[in-house]
């Protein structure tokens, strides 16, 4: 059996230490090596539309259909959800790579982080219209786990296109984006 290393080892902190630990480190190239959706969470505040970048989604329940969603403690998101906030999880498709890159950076105030792409509007949010699905949910739980929170979110509304697949994402070291 492969020697383990703890998981909770601390990340190298800077960006020579980390391309230094990366080929080693077998939790992170475990972890690393799970694969993931890519997805577009959108929820509206005083500012208007505000999306992120999320990969660690997943089915949580048939009965009533919920999700689960990863989000790190230091995003406007789980403030939003804390206070009642609704929002849309829109399902990237393989030919929506390119989108990543634009949904990872924070939406700055005002800006509309949707500019020259279709959008559908559900329950007043929005939905990417080209996305492989789409789900509208409300946060019901929440846990602390490190440095992200874990919400589960009842699915209120879906829709899926017929077109392509769902994208696959696998991150080349599992302990850092």
């Amino acid at each position: 059996m492969p020697r383990h290393t703890p998981a909770d080892t601390p990340p190298a902190t800077t960006p020579e230490q980390a391309a230094a630990a990366e080929p080693t480190d077998p939790v992170g190239l475990a972890l690393g090596r799970m694969p993931s959706g890519l997805y577009v969470v959108s929820w509206r505040d005083g500012c208007g539309d505000r999306t992120m970048l999320a990969s660690w989604a997943m089915q949580a329940a048939f009965t009533p259909p919920m999700i689960t969603l990863a989000i790190a403690c230091s995003r406007d998101l789980l403030a939003a959800i804390s206070s009642g906030s609704e929002f849309v999880l829109s399902i990237l498709g393989e030919s929506q790579r390119h989108l990543a890159g634009r949904f990872s950076r924070p939406t700055a105030a005002g800006e509309d982080p949707f500019a020259g792409l279709a959008v559908e509007r559900v329950a007043g949010l929005a939905a990417l219209a080209d996305a492989a699905g789409w789900l509208h949910c409300r946060g019901i739980a929440r846990a602390e786990s490190g440095d992200h929170a874990v919400v589960v979110a009842r699915i209120l509304a879906g829709g899926a296109a017929a077109g392509g697949p769902p994208l696959v994402h696998v991150r080349r070291h599992g302990l850092r984006y």
